[in-house]
């Protein structure tokens, strides 16, 4: 297996919780101003994370 092609799943991952955890934060929230900050930051890491794996994967081609 590809070195891009692991890295490519590992940030899909890596997004995928984040946006996960974006979720529960947002469900969990309060309304403070601190609390969706936060929820904003990681689900635009979580979002960048997701598309640049799910980008890095397509793009790579398989060679055995």
């Amino acid at each position: 297996m590809n070195v891009k092609r692991i890295f490519g799943v590992l940030l899909t991952l890596l997004g995928i919780g984040g946006l996960i955890y974006t979720a529960v934060l947002f469900a969990n929230t309060s309304g403070n101003t601190h609390d969706v900050k936060l929820s904003i930051v990681y689900g635009i890491l979580g979002i960048i994370f997701f598309i640049a794996g799910i980008g890095l994967v397509r793009t790579t081609k398989d060679e055995s």
